[in-house]
């Protein structure tokens, strides 16, 4: 019997990932607590970019494009996995699956697309810092992140594009939640060409960023000369983004490119590194940017001891 004559029609899948966890309860408290942590400290900055005219400005922008980013990221797998862990739901609609997946991967290009253009956000503040609002405008910066919002929904739609055509011959998911390798291994293909040809494209993504992100910090560090002053208030900026970077890049890699050359990762190793790379980043972006920039974590305060008129 072929493979296509084995193939069954999908209506739901069954979410399989968490079958081995002692204590789901437990897990699924952490991650809502998480959750909505993130939700909430990334709606706060939002908020406070939008509604203060003084924060109109094209790094906050890209900040608040970053904690739209991290929303939709986390908030396109957390639901699903702690709906399992605390409630026990564990299917999801074929329909739902695939645009669980769109978006997923939506969320993981964009992290990467955003992290690089706030490092060249960085790099002309620095080296131009004259000619800084002459180059990046308020609307040059919302042009060029619809673009990258652009992009990253075309990068995204290759998975579901890949994975609707293909017939599914079992319905049990082995993962966590519908992202590109937990829908490809159900279906009656040889998984092997379609999860190569899904880690070129995510290699490709992920080592463009990560190498623009460094060239921009190589640039400007060997080309600018500042004052020890500048040079505090520069490590002070460069810091931030690069914690940003660090907690996103350093579980990809991981996952995406030592996993291709040959280590060894267990089930439960691979779905706690995805999930770490979800939900770290995203918890602690919107710190970072509330807590080092001078103009949030000000505003902050002057709220708490004040109220919102401030």
């Amino acid at each position: 019997m072929s493979l296509q004559n084995a193939s069954i029609k999908l209506t739901h899948f069954i979410i399989g990932g968490f079958d081995t966890v002692k204590r789901p309860e437990a897990i699924g408290v952490v991650m809502l607590i998480i959750y909505l942590l993130v939700v909430l400290a990334n709606t706060v900055n939002i908020l406070f970019i939008i509604f203060d005219k003084r924060l109109h400005k094209p790094m906050y922008l890209l900040v608040c494009n970053l904690a739209v980013v991290d929303i939709i990221y986390t908030s396109s797998t957390s639901p699903t996995m702690i709906g399992v862990l605390l409630a026990g739901v564990n299917t999801i609609s074929y329909v739902e699956c695939i645009i669980q997946m769109f978006v997923f991967h939506l969320g993981a290009v964009m992290e990467r697309l955003a992290l690089a253009i706030m490092a060249f956000d960085r790099l002309i503040a620095i080296i131009c810092p004259f000619q800084y609002h002459s180059y990046l405008t308020n609307t040059r910066v919302v042009f060029l992140t619809y673009i990258l919002w652009f992009v990253g929904s075309g990068f995204a739609a290759l998975a579901p594009a890949v994975v609707v055509r293909l017939p599914h011959c079992y319905s049990r998911l082995k993962y966590t939640f519908c992202d590109y390798a937990a829908v490809l291994r159900t279906t009656c293909a040889d998984p092997n060409y379609y999860l190569n040809l899904g880690a070129i494209i995510l290699f490709f993504i992920l080592f463009f960023t990560f190498i623009f992100i460094c060239l921009s910090y190589c640039v400007i560090l060997t080309f600018v000369k500042l004052s020890n002053n500048d040079k505090k208030k520069m490590g002070g900026t460069l810091l931030s983004h690069l914690i940003c970077v660090t907690c996103h890049y350093c579980p990809a890699f991981i996952i995406i490119v030592l996993t291709r050359l040959g280590v060894a990762l267990s089930l439960e190793e691979r779905q706690g590194l995805l999930i770490g790379t979800i939900l770290g980043p995203s918890l602690v972006n919107p710190f970072v940017y509330s807590l080092r920039t001078t103009e949030i974590k000000t505003k902050i305060f002057r709220i708490l001891k004040n109220g919102w008129h401030v």
